[in-house]
């Protein structure tokens, strides 16, 4: 992971127990996606909801998913409201990391008092053939 990967996903992260410090947990994952946008907002960080990504093969779409949230086109966020953050969720992130080629993923469950964070690292070679 680069430094700017790095940077920006310690500010996503300080985004997210800003968040969490104010409305606690029990609500439903779109008010925290919500939330997240309006800290986003204020501390001047791109991002876009609700993102179409594509998944290509052999350069040809062969799937298309929604990102809950893309900050700066750099960075997949995957929202949960859950009691514990299973490896499916992470799966299914680090999935979505290898169809983009996107270097960062975060998984952030706010399902308990405090938010969790858990950052995912995709290792691909942008000059390999999928």
């Amino acid at each position: 992971m680069h430094a700017n990967e790095e940077s920006l996903s310690k500010r996503v992260i300080g985004c997210a127990f800003e968040v969490s410090n104010r409305l606690g947990a029990g609500f439903f994952e779109n008010a925290y996606e919500n939330a997240l946008a309006v800290e986003f907002r204020a501390q001047r960080i791109g991002y876009e909801k609700q993102k179409r990504l594509v998944v290509t093969y052999r350069d040809e779409i062969v799937g298309e998913y929604v990102a809950d949230m893309v900050v700066d086109n750099r960075l997949i966020i995957e929202i949960k409201a859950v009691s514990s953050i299973t490896t499916v969720h992470e799966a299914q992130l680090m999935n979505y990391l290898k169809a983009t080629r996107m270097p960062v993923g975060l998984l952030l469950n706010f399902g308990k008092p405090r938010v969790s964070v858990k950052r995912l690292v995709n290792d691909y070679d942008p000059g390999a053939a999928i």
